[in-house]
């Protein structure tokens, strides 16, 4: 009972994908990036579990996240609207009817490592579906769903990463992928700060993650001296996190109104 409450929960926050018949491209976009950050998600969860970071915790997230991404894919897939966008979605189902059966398991550490290779093959090939929407919709707010959506993601791949190097998983890679990501999220920020269709709303919006952002580096540079706080990266990347979604359902608001 408990998980049906925490799912019905989530699947309410990060706004449930609508039936196929009314999705439009906005929603699309936003639905198609939010499978981005999903498949960070459970990454992330995964490596907790297995790093016995909050593993309780990190199970249940996960198992929401796998039901989550399993009924988006299908709603996409009923939504597609041309040829090109289906073919980007079977290879999301074809790399994720793999990926789901591994999720689903106890955490292997001598496995991670080509586990984590097909997650990153896993974003690709939903960010591949997201910028064909975009394309698809061609307007101007579509870039703007698209990028703040793809923070959402950059904040839990950003804790993905954390958490694989304080596995001692992965380490170079994962660095790497902690560094871009933090690099791509500051610079993607202040280019949705500077847009000239920013609402009040989203202008407030904006510039409380922008606060929350210059403060959370302050735990990312403690790594530096070899000192790793999890715990504490995983409650601020979840944080941005959801402030990022409701910033994204602005944008998305905004491009339907310019379709």
């Amino acid at each position: 009972m408990k998980f049906l409450i925490s799912l019905a929960t989530l699947l309410a926050a990060l706004c449930t994908a609508p039936a196929a018949f009314s999705m439009n491209d906005a929603e699309a976009i936003n639905i198609s990036g939010s499978q981005r950050m999903l498949s960070q998600r459970m990454m992330k969860s995964y490596l907790m579990i297995g790093a016995d970071i909050k593993a309780d915790a990190a199970q249940k997230q996960l198992d929401e996240s796998v039901a989550l991404f399993e009924e988006r894919l299908a709603a996409l897939q009923d939504y597609a609207p041309s040829d090109a966008i289906r073919g980007r979605l079977n290879q999301v189902e074809k790399i994720w009817s793999h990926h789901r059966q591994v999720l689903l398991m106890e955490p292997q550490r001598d496995q991670v490592e080509s586990f984590m290779e097909e997650n990153r093959n896993l974003l690709n090939a939903c960010n591949d579906v997201v910028v064909a929407i975009a394309s698809y919709a061609s307007v101007p707010g579509a870039e703007l769903v698209n990028i703040s959506g793809r923070q959402r993601m950059l904040s839990q791949r950003i804790a993905k990463a954390y958490v694989a190097m304080y596995w001692r998983v992965d380490s170079a890679k994962a660095r790497q992928e902690f560094e871009d990501s933090i690099a791509l999220f500051d610079e993607s920020l202040r280019k949705l700060q500077s847009s000239p269709l920013n609402t009040d709303e989203v202008k407030s919006a904006l510039d409380r993650v922008y606060s929350q952002w210059s403060f959370s580096q302050n735990g990312f540079r403690l790594e530096e001296n070899g000192r790793y706080v999890p715990t504490v990266i995983s409650v601020t990347t979840e944080s941005i996190l959801w402030k990022m979604n409701d910033i994204t359902k602005l944008y998305e608001q905004i491009m339907a109104g310019q379709s």
